[in-house]
């Protein structure tokens, strides 16, 4: 199994098991706060771009990775975690599209191994969230594994105007905080939540 230290981004230390993630209220732009409230990364989505893509920089403005789709118009498919630093591409988030459930994986760039997969918690809210009027207002929760089926963590919405989530990371043994909180701003971008 890989160990964390191997998917470090240079300049970004994410050492508590708590983030919260806070969209604006005008466009797929993102920050994640530590426990104390201190902003310790933020993100946004560029516009008009062929291919997704997500910069990200740490709480003092200093790039620190960013986050490309391999296709264009790609809402089931890969995005590649980059370090900014040192160009490295360090794991992949795979899209695997379905009406019942959100599922993530998180896999390393280099090996395709498995770290990590993200899935939406019941298929009723799933398909509320798609289907009615206003749906997307509806706050959704996915569960972090790691790749033995172990639980990792949460991601929680909570219900409010703009988009905003708690992390609790239980176990990141295996499973690297960074990619995690990436992988929040990322699925609620791209899947409009």
């Amino acid at each position: 199994m890989s160990t964390t230290g191997t998917y470090d981004i240079t300049g970004l230390d994410l050492s508590d098991d708590s983030y919260t993630v806070e969209q604006s209220l005008v466009r797929n732009k993102y920050k994640a706060m530590d426990r104390n409230g201190n902003v310790v990364l933020r993100g946004k989505q560029k516009m008009f771009k062929a291919k997704e893509s997500f910069p990200f920089v740490d709480g003092n403005d200093n790039d620190v990775f960013e986050v490309n789709a391999g296709s264009m118009l790609d809402v089931a498919g890969n995005y590649t975690l980059t370090d900014s630093q040192t160009d490295e591409d360090l794991v992949v988030l795979d899209n695997d599209f379905s009406i019942l459930q959100d599922t993530w994986r998180v896999r390393d760039a280099q090996t395709e191994e498995v770290l990590a997969q993200i899935d939406s918690q019941g298929a009723a809210i799933t398909l509320a969230r798609h289907f009615l009027p206003f749906g997307q207002w509806i706050p959704h929760k996915y569960e972090i594994t790691d790749s033995e089926g172990g639980h990792v963590g949460n991601i929680d919405g909570q219900f409010s105007m703009k988009d905003r989530y708690d992390i609790t990371i239980d176990d990141a043994s295996s499973v690297p905080k960074e990619v995690i909180i990436a992988a929040a701003m990322v699925i609620d971008a791209i899947q409009g939540n």
